[in-house]
């Protein structure tokens, strides 16, 4: 199949040939035509499957061509402020072909975007991308048209709950028409998400996919390790891995800073992105990862939902994360769009409960590595592990597979953005 079996209007079509997109994921597959239908979805696929462009795709489709609006037509609530800027400029490079609007909604900014997202909100957009704190506070000031939205969707519902955002979402949802489209989407489908879906959905076709298992082309590893030798583990096992691209979580701003410090250490050029940070110099950070300029970079779970950054060889959690899916969604920042690449886990004494429901969780025993000289501790590889190989630990030991390379026609969210579709100020006069 390809996306022209799925009746996409020729202005869509023309965007993604433009970008060299032809043959929809699965769960593209699925959704594309139940939105069109007019159906509400409640889908759930992992991380990295293009979730994404599941729903722009016939959103966009629905919206072509239509008249001017003094309203919103559409509402994308993400959990965070970076999936906000990402979603938006996919729309630009899907609505290229396209007479659709959109604008980007999140806090950290200044009063002059404060400004320019009222005046989106009360003169119109086609669609509105948002987290939910800064359109609470538009709301709540009485100028936002709502009257006419005909879609409501919400990216990374399971992150979204996790965050504690349900009672904004209710408050939202209270300012919305009654008669609307529904769609959630999440790389995770718990009771509690599928409960707080009853609230907002109405009679739902269901799509789940591969739900919380890594992509297969991740080859995956970890290191026992106590927490005051994380940092310099991280240094020892990147000091010859300078030419790659790394992203390095942590569950903490202090572990953040103390990695990249001891990175710095060795010359290696990185940054951190964390909620310590401004949100311009954030946006600078992310800016200089994805094209590329900076090879390095330590996070927070800011980064694991979400983000799309071509060719990330390897991923490093400094520590592991609270909830086993959170371990799959951060080391889905690499090999996406099928291509490869390794992740690695540093796992203290206090960290091996954890570890074992992320094993039992993705149904795999993760390889054991040694630790390099001078480390000392725990670490004889297990003998009946799967996952990364590797000499003494050293990402380089793995033969150089963990390299994933670029996609050029990934497929998987539409991120790549070519020309200028018609952005709101572009647009609206």
């Amino acid at each position: 199949m390809n996306f022209y079996d799925l009746g996409l209007n020729d202005e869509v079509l023309d965007g993604l040939d433009a970008m060299g997109f032809h043959t929809p994921t699965p769960i593209q597959e699925e959704a594309i035509p139940i939105v069109i239908k007019g159906d509400d979805i409640l889908a759930c696929a992992q991380t990295g499957t293009g979730k994404t462009a599941a729903f722009l795709l016939p959103v966009l489709d629905l919206l072509t061509n239509k008249p001017a609006s003094q309203s919103i037509d559409g509402l994308i609530l993400v959990p965070t402020r970076e999936l906000a800027i990402q979603i938006d400029q996919q729309i630009m490079g899907l609505a290229y072909f396209c007479n659709v609007s959109s604008i980007p909604i999140y806090g950290g900014r200044d009063g002059k975007s404060f400004a320019q997202e009222k005046k989106a909100l009360t003169k119109g957009a086609n669609i509105v991308v948002a987290t939910p704190g800064r359109l609470k506070a538009h709301l709540q000031m009485g100028y936002v048209k709502t009257d006419k939205l005909e879609f409501f969707i919400l990216d990374e519902a399971d992150r979204m709950l996790d965050m504690g955002f349900v009672n904004d979402i209710k408050e939202i949802v209270s300012h919305l028409p009654k008669n609307r489209q529904n769609l959630m989407f999440s790389a995770t489908m718990a009771p509690n998400i599928r409960k707080f879906s009853l609230s907002i959905l109405k009679n739902p076709k269901q799509i789940n996919l591969a739900i919380a298992k890594p992509a297969a082309g991740i080859l995956q590893a970890k290191y026992e390790v106590e927490d005051e030798k994380k940092a310099k583990l991280v240094r020892s096992l990147l000091y010859t891995q300078k030419d790659k691209l790394v992203l390095i979580f942590s569950s903490t701003k202090l572990g953040c800073k103390k990695v990249a410090a001891e990175l710095r250490e060795i010359k290696l050029a990185v940054e951190e992105i964390h909620s310590d940070q401004s949100q311009d110099k954030r946006e600078e950070v992310l800016r200089q990862y994805k094209n590329g300029t900076l090879k390095v970079l330590v996070a927070t779970d800011i980064l694991s939902r979400g983000i799309d950054v071509k060719g990330i060889d390897l991923v490093i959690n400094v520590d592991v994360p609270r909830e086993p899916a959170d371990y799959v969604h951060r080391i889905g920042r690499t090999a996406r769009a099928d291509t490869k690449g390794m992740a690695l886990t540093l796992v203290s004494s206090k960290d091996k409960r954890k570890m074992d429901a992320i094993e039992k969780l993705i149904e795999q025993k993760i390889r054991l590595m040694p630790l390099p000289e001078g480390f000392g501790g725990p670490g004889r590889p297990s003998q009946d592990s799967r996952g990364g190989g590797g000499k003494r630990g050293n990402y380089r030991g793995g033969g150089g597979r963990g390299h994933g390379g670029r996609n050029n026609n990934n497929r998987r969210n539409g991120s790549s953005n070519k020309g200028g579709n018609r952005s709101y100020q572009q647009k609206k006069k």
